[in-house]
């Protein structure tokens, strides 16, 4: 964890000068959460169909290695998984399924312990793999573990844009407080997106947004945009125990207005705002991380 430590702070202090010279590409946008079970996967999932309905090319990255909760609420059965790619003798291609509106899912795998400990070479692999995908996305969903870890950090290290994805409860805004803090100690973003789960209404997502906005800015100066909020709703709860997306299996259910509506304003902001998370960006400094 130390020579982690020491790599996010090199990068750090190269972030600004790669900012200035980056490429255009896709946008590439890692999905966090600070501790599990608070929808991470569900919104990463109908998050990205949601951008898929719209036209956009997307790809989602199940990089909460070794498990595979994001197949399992698209409802698919990928025949191969990271693993065989990395350890067997399998191409992307070969791995990568197709779900609907041709969004694209690349699984993590499931039960696989190997994955959720990939050595520096292994890492490098994935990058190399993940690659094969700038010239034909728009979007670049990494759905990351929960957490603080190397993994987690080398991907919110690497990507332009975090979105964290919290519930309005305590622990749950405590954990993403020391995550944030985390990202605001190495100094790898400034700002990051917040998507409150689960609310009950909308003065529940407002006072639990703001609960966590005023802390990080009074003690870290550290840049919360509250971008949306999704209902509990019985919605969510049936489609998840169908293994349907919410937003296919009930599209006029307000989790799927509430989704909807985050794609649409991620869509819109400004891309000169964003444009360093450039897929070229993305790999330059996983590699600098994991190389």
């Amino acid at each position: 964890m130390r020579d982690q430590a020491y790599k996010l702070r090199i990068l750090a202090n190269r972030q600004q000068p790669e900012q200035a010279t980056a490429v255009s590409g896709p946008r590439v946008i890692a999905i966090t959460s600070g501790k599990g079970g608070v929808g991470k996967t569900n919104i990463s999932v109908n998050l990205g169909l949601a951008l898929a309905m719209m036209g956009k090319r997307v790809v989602l990255f199940d990089a909460d290695l070794g498990l595979a909760n994001g197949e399992v609420l698209l409802g698919v059965a990928p025949k191969y998984s990271l693993f065989d790619a990395l350890f067997g003798d399998k191409a992307i291609e070969d791995i990568v399924v197709t779900a609907p509106y041709k969004m694209r899912l690349i699984s993590g795998g499931s039960g696989i312990q190997e994955l959720a400990n990939l050595d520096r070479a292994q890492q490098a692999r994935v990058v190399e793999m993940l690659s094969y995908f700038k010239d034909s996305t728009d979007y670049l969903l990494i759905d990351t573990g929960a957490g603080i870890n190397k993994s987690v950090l080398g991907f919110l290290a690497a990507s332009q844009e975090v979105l964290v994805v919290v519930t309005p409860e305590p622990t749950s805004l405590t954990d993403a407080y020391s995550l944030i803090k985390v990202l605001s100690r190495y100094k790898l973003h400034d700002k990051v997106y917040l998507v409150v789960n689960r609310v009950t209404g909308d003065k529940d997502a407002q006072q639990a947004a703001r609960k966590i906005k005023l802390v990080a800015k009074k003690f870290l100066g550290f840049n919360i945009e509250h971008i949306g909020s999704v209902a509990e709703d019985a919605a969510v709860l049936r489609a998840v125990r169908n293994q349907q997306p919410f937003i296919i299996a009930e599209p006029n259910a307000g989790s799927s207005k509430s989704v909807e509506q985050l794609a649409r304003l991620l869509a819109n902001e400004d891309l000169d705002a964003v444009k360093s998370g450039a897929i070229d960006g993305f790999f330059g400094r996983l590699m600098r991380l994991f190389g």
